[in-house]
């Protein structure tokens, strides 16, 4: 923790480490959004706060500069909650653990919440700094982000006066996010019945384990396994080849992120046991094969469970079956941008629950009909397997504008700091700018942050230099636009 407190900027710094002592999984983020509204009534602001929870702090220009267009800093409390499968923490109570790994920050175990609390505390050490050129500023601060954007979508027309928003929540430094696709999920269900159990069997669990996962826009097109996917094959390939009863299946947590890990447990003969050992070990092989250096920590096994009563076979092979052939992956690249994903799907999270089992895809495309057009193929892939399917949600889509004057500005500012433009893109994820957008027509957008890797996962790590290198252009722009005069 010594070593964190000496990184710079160490105002923004000590904002990060401060929010990552404070609880705020996504719907549970109440106490980090009072804190954020304490940070602004010390620095002096102007602060709000509406029913959804969202904060909104407003600070004066610097003395010369009241003229300037107001520009609003945006960015979400709430973090992703996921933790390997060995690691003791509870995300309703415990402190982030978060330590430094040469240049790079990191959780032991868990997500980091850079994703994204860089935000968050960046905003906060502009609304507390002294020494910054800019004209009038706002930072907003939503709730409830990472589970359907649902703070934004509450926030009412007319709260925000901005003529431009930067979004802080992306997570390449040197990248400017001028688009991002829109999104809705699906949650597919069917109720299941249970069958006699037949005497003399053993329960175990399948566990698949040691995937790297990722965010479900931004690594769709990586190549990761979903484990969901893969337990749907390996039900598939050992329910009829050693006659096993289905008790239940789940894995993955996270709607938006691809599924690490999956179980299931099931009824075996237990003369069979070894046969089964030893084609989940075949079938491992396999995969890691298959996968090569783009999962290569994948691991099955076998081991005892608790006993409970099987699904019916019919229910059993309808369950392996949806999480076999389910849709999940890249849909369409953008016949546009070169090395955008157009459309695509994640299967995010099977659960079991009594006598019902439950899926959940989250969809995402630049394209509304593209998505709608893949939603309803979901849902006839679902009907087949004796499912129902129902669309829940859905948010817009943000369309590039490369030419904006705000784009040109910000890029302007980096090359002259850095000596290099931007990579200037579009984002196959949600951004809370497609909302806002829609909110506030003609509001300028760009979304820019410091390097973050493996976000929604136990790897996510950020870059320290980069967190630097962020700060510099967010002050630059800030100080750039307070040169202007409002209209």
């Amino acid at each position: 923790m010594n070593a964190l407190t000496t990184l710079e900027p160490r105002l923004l710094w000590r904002f990060f480490l401060e929010l990552s002592r404070i609880p705020r999984g996504s719907k549970h983020e109440a106490a980090a959004a009072s804190w954020v509204a304490e940070q602004a009534r010390a620095a002096g602001c102007e602060v709000e706060q509406d029913a959804a929870g969202n904060v909104l702090a407003r600070k004066r220009a610097t003395p010369g500069r009241e003229g300037a267009p107001v520009v609003a800093l945006q960015s979400h409390v709430d973090m992703v909650c996921e933790k390997n499968e060995g690691t003791v923490h509870d995300f309703a109570r415990d402190p982030i653990a978060v330590y430094l790994d040469g240049d790079q920050v990191r959780a032991r175990g868990t997500t980091l919440g850079a994703d994204d609390g860089m935000g968050v505390a960046a905003a906060l050490a502009v609304l507390a700094s002294s020494d910054l050129a800019h004209g009038p500023v706002e930072a907003l601060f939503t709730v409830d982000e990472e589970t359907g954007l649902t703070g934004a979508q509450a926030l009412r027309p007319g709260w925000l006066r901005a003529r431009y928003l930067l979004n802080l929540d992306s997570e390449q430094e040197g990248e400017l996010i001028i688009g991002c696709a829109g999104g809705g999920d699906t949650v597919a269900s069917r109720r299941v019945t249970r069958a006699p159990a037949l005497p003399g069997r053993v329960a175990l669990r399948l566990r698949i384990v040691g995937l790297k996962g990722g965010h479900s826009g931004t690594d769709i097109a990586s190549g990761r396994a979903n484990a969901l996917r893969l337990l749907g094959q390996l039900l598939v390939a050992l329910i009829p080849a050693h006659g096993l009863e289905l008790v239940s299946a789940w894995g993955g947590n996270k709607r938006n992120a691809i599924a690490r890990e999956a179980f299931a447990v099931v009824r075996a003969d237990p003369d069979r046991r070894a046969a089964i050992g030893a084609d989940v070990a075949r079938l491992q092989l396999e995969w890691r094969a298959a996968l090569g250096r783009l999962d290569p920590g994948l691991s099955f096994s076998v081991e005892p469970a608790e006993d409970a009563a099987p699904m019916s076979a019919d229910d059993a092979l309808a369950v392996a079956g949806l999480l076999a052939a389910a849709p999940h992956g890249v849909e369409a690249m953008s016949p546009d941008l070169p090395g955008l994903v157009q459309t695509s799907t994640n299967l995010g999270i099977a659960e079991t629950r009594g006598n019902v089992v439950q899926l959940c895809f989250l969809t995402r495309s630049a394209i509304d009909a593209s998505r709608r057009a893949l939603v309803e193929r979901i849902g006839v892939a679902c009907a087949l397997a004796g499912f129902s399917a129902e669309p829940q949600g859905g948010y817009p889509g943000w369309k590039p504008e490369p030419d904006a004057p705000l784009v040109r500005l910000v890029d302007a500012v980096h090359s002259e700091r850095f000596g290099r433009p931007m990579s200037v893109r579009a984002l196959h994820a949600g951004l809370e700018c497609g909302i806002i957008g829609e909110k506030y027509p003609g509001m300028e957008m760009v979304s820019f942050g410091p390097t973050l890797t493996d976000a929604h996962t136990p790897d996510e790590r950020v870059s320290a230099p980069s967190v630097l290198t962020f700060w510099k252009l967010l002050t630059g722009v800030l100080d750039r636009i307070a040169s202007q005069r409002g209209a």
